[in-house]
């Protein structure tokens, strides 16, 4: 059984930043694309990275430049770096197991993924 936790989020002044972190058990880790998503109260689930089995990223056009996505393969762990933090950057976070080893075409489509965490709360203030 594949179980994804997150940790990480936490209360930060804009401009700040947070670094969360994934890991993924009861798979072969770096066989799969991994991705974030967030969701604001009142607002849809959205997807803000990907990253292939290889390293490959890709973002939200809103974070690019200010997050960074990585992953540690023989530790199963996925990271989402999160620097000069908005208050609209405030929501939930989740990682989730995407059902293939590639990012391109689908990486925003929720029902591309397979397994989810129960998030981390991430909350900037202004």
């Amino acid at each position: 059984q594949v179980q994804v936790v997150e940790v990480g989020g936490g209360l930060v002044q804009a401009g700040g930043s947070l670094r969360l972190s994934c890991t993924a058990s009861g798979l072969t880790f770096g066989e799969y694309a991994m991705g974030w998503f967030r969701q604001a109260p009142g607002k849809e689930r959205e997807a803000v990275s990907c990253i292939t089995w290889s390293s490959t990223t890709y973002y939200l056009d809103s974070v690019k430049g200010r997050f960074t996505t990585s992953r540690d393969n023989p530790k199963n762990i996925l990271y989402l770096q999160m620097n000069s933090l908005k208050p609209e950057d405030t929501a939930m976070y989740y990682c989730a197991v995407k059902s293939s080893d590639y990012c391109s075409g689908s990486w925003t489509l929720i029902h591309e993924y397979t397994s989810w965490g129960q998030g981390t709360q991430v909350t900037v203030s202004s």
